[in-house]
């Protein structure tokens, strides 16, 4: 990879390396966040708006933020719908986005009030996952759960790390009963402090490395740190996991990647035989610009795509 590297500093075109990565990264996509942004009356869209888009492989509804350690399981998707309400007024969208082979995850975490505190604490949480969100079950007085394709760990601040390992566990051994998949979304510091433990359980299909607001791996002008920081990812991750690069879509944001980019260290990122695609947050801030963030970096997440690179500044 490290040829790769000094190629797109040497402005080598990487049509040179198409061969190579051809293989590795024909099932890739793009995923998004989606649920929590609808500002200033401006809105993401509808779930099924955003499946209908075609720039999705994967939409995660953000997000379970309250559970654990007795508390009330709370799900908040700001504006569109919140509580038990939702499993109703969602259903047919989920439905709708599936039949389009576009898989529709849960994030559990983010910043609010969770945690868990014993074994048979994370065994009740993964309980509540199953019947609710992932079973399609009926459920006393609440109507039917979803039928989503899996859960995504978005664990963070800070808070203690202890049990996320059993959860994981306990929701990996639903999968005798239904398939759907599990994604750690993660730091991009080694180990990560909060789901290292999970991560090593080898139950995560995904894992989602988040390379942005932080100076140690995000681009910054230069591309060296993210890529190395990249590297480091994938070779650490159990071999049957694969990575998504995690970034922003606003470019407020630090460590954003501006699109044309973005282009160019996708070439090097599809080396990896573990490449997964990206993960965007979030859909609010991709359809902010016309054409949308993802729309212009579709072509060449997955295929491999003539590309020269015209500056180096970046690297």
């Amino acid at each position: 990879m490290a040829s790769l590297k000094q190629a797109l500093m040497l402005f080598i075109p990487l049509l040179a390396f198409s061969s190579t990565v051809s293989s590795n990264s024909e099932d890739a996509g793009i995923a998004v966040y989606w649920g929590q942004n609808m500002k200033e009356g401006v809105k993401e869209g509808t779930l099924q708006e955003t499946c209908e888009s075609g720039s999705y492989k994967y939409v995660t509804l953000a997000s379970l933020t309250v559970f654990g350690c007795n508390r009330t399981p709370r799900w908040d998707f700001d504006s569109h719908c919140r509580g038990w309400h939702c499993l109703t007024k969602l259903a047919p969208e989920v439905e709708f986005c599936q039949n389009q082979d576009i898989l529709v995850f849960l994030s559990i975490g983010g910043m609010d009030d969770y945690s868990l505190c014993s074994p048979e604490d994370a065994k009740e949480v993964a309980n509540f996952l199953w019947q609710v969100f992932l079973s399609g079950q009926e459920i006393p007085d609440h109507g039917q759960g979803l039928a989503l394709n899996g859960i995504v760990f978005d664990i963070e601040g800070k808070r203690s790390n202890l049990y996320y390992d059993n959860l994981v566990t306990e929701l990996n051994a639903f999968r005798t009963q239904k398939l759907f998949y599990l994604t750690a979304a993660t730091g991009c510091v080694i180990p990560d402090y909060l789901l290292d433990k999970a991560i090593k359980t080898g139950y995560f299909d995904f894992i989602s490395v988040k390379l942005y607001e932080n100076s140690t791996c995000q681009f910054d002008g230069s591309a060296n740190n993210l890529l190395n920081s990249w590297d480091i990812w994938t070779r650490y991750v159990p071999s049957n996991a694969k990575v998504f690069l995690g970034i922003t879509t606003n470019p407020s944001d630090n460590g954003y990647i501006p699109p044309e980019i973005l282009i160019s260290i996708l070439q090097y990122l599809k080396l990896s035989p573990n490449y997964a695609g990206i993960n965007e947050w979030d859909r609010y801030s991709d359809v902010q610009s016309n054409p949308s963030y993802s729309d212009q970096v579709l072509p060449y997440v997955s295929k491999n795509v003539l590309r020269y690179v015209t500056e180096k500044s970046w690297l």
